[in-house]
């Protein structure tokens, strides 16, 4: 896959205290294989499609104590530059860019409202290999925010979105797109989210069945959060596994309804 449009999500991994435990619930639930822990890295750890690089996994840092979460790079011809206009509109760098090897770039930041992203300067790696809606890749992201207008205004200032939103007054949720593409959504979070629950960016990952996902996380010690839910886009479930990542599945060939229509911010 080629490096992706600036503002496009390109890669997602996330820290797990038991990495053996991780490995063993992903790979029962989107049916994902593991290369070798990669050792002058933190024994990063690459998952694969169906033999294609889709997400990686990791043991925290010693003397780090963060819970597990799911984090989405984006993509950036320049880190450091990226990194100036997140501070410039009221973000936070949490990790200044640091070069991973031969491989790239990243950084880490928060949005104005507590969403954590990261931001990948493509090196040899580049991100995803597998394709949009292959089982066990990536599909989707949005950001979940308590402020949707501070991330409307945000992340369009630090990439080149043009934002959409959908004409239905009942759900506040915006759409970004780059180069005529949608690359990512903004769903407002309401009262049915716990009060302690902060911003994040939930990751989608497709599935063949999303009941058959649910049913198999749940019985490997995940929680169901949301869902199984029938949408235009596909049948969908949000779940947490068992050391806390939040994370979504997505059948994307069950869809339901028809495609909501959106207008220009």
């Amino acid at each position: 896959m080629a490096v992706q449009p600036e503002g496009t999500p390109c890669w997602a991994d996330a820290m797990f205290a038991d990495l053996e435990g991780a490995k063993s619930f992903y790979g029962d639930v989107l049916g994902w294989t593991f290369g070798e822990s990669a050792s002058e890295f933190g024994n990063y750890t690459t998952a694969y499609a169906n033999g294609k690089p889709a997400a990686a996994v990791v043991p925290p840092m010693p003397g780090t104590d963060a819970p597990s979460a799911w984090c989405l790079y984006l993509a950036s011809p320049d880190a450091a530059a990226t990194g100036e206009k997140i501070v410039t509109n009221g973000g936070t760098v949490l990790m200044e860019p640091m070069r991973v090897g031969e491989f790239g770039t990243m950084l880490l930041a928060r949005d104005p409202g507590g969403a954590v992203f990261g931001v990948w300067q493509a090196g040899v790696h580049e991100g995803f290999e597998t394709e949009m809606g292959e089982p066990g890749g990536y599909c989707w992201g949005e950001v979940f925010t308590r402020d949707p207008k501070a991330a409307d205004t945000f992340f369009p200032a630090v990439f080149p979105y043009t934002v959409r939103k959908f004409d239905d007054e009942s759900m506040d949720f915006s759409m970004y797109d780059v180069q005529g593409e949608t690359v990512l959504g903004r769903m407002a979070m309401g009262e049915d989210f716990p009060a302690d629950m902060g911003a994040f960016l939930n990751v989608y990952f497709t599935v063949p069945d999303c009941d058959t996902a649910v049913t198999t996380a749940t019985e490997r010690g995940g929680i169901l959060r949301f869902g199984p839910m029938d949408t235009p886009f596909g049948r969908f479930a949000a779940l947490s596994d068992p050391q806390g990542a939040s994370f979504s599945v997505i059948d994307v060939t069950r869809t339901e309804g028809e495609m909501p229509s959106t207008s220009p911010a």
